[in-house]
């Protein structure tokens, strides 16, 4: 077995550190961030840190890294209080990477990687058409994290698009393997999403059976 103290974290080459500590972690939801700026200039950044904050109200997190050089989402965000999240699927993995190359701000990483912007609702922030899971959210907190410099966004579900057939079932959970939803591993590396089993509410001492995966 490896084993690394957080000395031999420090001292290891920068890349191979990067691809380590990415990956430790295990599976990562990973989404589109899309945002426009005050002029109606849009952006869309690869993200693999959005964690569930809570159900009532809704609230999601989302890291953004140290605003120690230009942050086109961030700034966007920042400007406008509004932005989007988009489930990056099988048939648009390529795609979806590509938009962590660094683009200038003049440049749309949805023209650079042939997405397409698409507003609903009269919401600021442009959804990724392509993507079959979209959500619009409304920044309500935003939270410096002194330890290395990022920064915790907190943002309010606004809106949820999804589709219904095949996704989403009658318990209000979702089968994100119908709807080629993709995990991403470290950086680079993407999966698919194979159920291994559903469990009902767990409760002590009480074994509970296997639940069929077809339940909807």
């Amino acid at each position: 077995m490896s084993h690394f103290t957080a000395s031999d974290l420090a001292q290891l080459e920068k890349v191979y550190r990067l691809n380590l500590v990415n990956a430790i972690t295990g599976f990562k939801p990973v989404n589109l961030l899309g945002t426009a700026d005050a002029a109606g200039r849009t952006n869309l950044a690869i993200i693999s840190s959005v964690v569930h904050l809570g159900s009532n109200p809704a609230l999601l997190g989302l890291i953004m890294r140290p605003p120690t050089v230009e942050r086109h989402s961030y700034d966007n965000i920042r400007a406008t209080g509004r932005y989007t999240l988009n489930h990056v699927h099988t048939d648009m993995a390529g795609a979806a990477h590509y938009t962590s190359a660094n683009f200038p701000r003049e440049v749309s990483e949805f023209t650079a990687c042939g997405l397409t912007p698409e507003y609903l609702d009269g919401f600021a922030a442009p959804y990724v058409q392509e993507s079959r899971l979209r959500i619009g959210l409304e920044l309500v907190q935003e939270i410096p994290i002194e330890a290395n410099g990022t920064v915790l966004l907190i943002g309010s579900v606004q809106h949820v698009y999804l589709p219904e057939q095949d996704v989403l079932r009658t318990d209000g959970s979702l089968d994100l393997a119908a709807a080629g939803t993709v995990a991403l591993s470290g950086l680079d590396t993407y999966y698919e999403a194979t159920p291994v089993a559903r469990y009902g509410y767990a409760r002590p001492h009480q074994p509970l059976p296997d639940l069929p995966l077809t339940d909807k």
